[in-house]
């Protein structure tokens, strides 16, 4: 446990922060989960809208330095690629 004031923020404030990347990184796996149901079962409208939104997801979390933002491209590119596949 930390003495020194600034590292007893610098801990508090750290758990906060991972508290929201964890956040921020289940919706993002909730909403691929569910794009991939909608493909899966052929349903291509449902599944364009929740392409977008996973896109705006990703690109939200990489400019926020929560994932890397060439992990975001990734994930779009095989995204959009399952989609073109169907």
């Amino acid at each position: 446990m930390p003495n020194i004031k600034s590292a007893i923020k610098r801990v508090s404030v750290n758990e906060k922060k991972n508290l929201e990347n964890r956040m921020i990184k289940s919706k993002i796996s909730t909403f691929i989960k569910n794009f991939k149901q909608a493909v899966k079962e052929e349903k291509f409208d449902e599944a364009k809208v929740l392409l977008n939104e996973v896109f705006s997801l990703l690109d939200t979390a990489a400019k926020d330095n929560v994932i890397h933002k060439n992990k975001a491209n990734s994930k779009k590119a095989a995204l959009s690629k399952l989609l073109e596949k169907k």
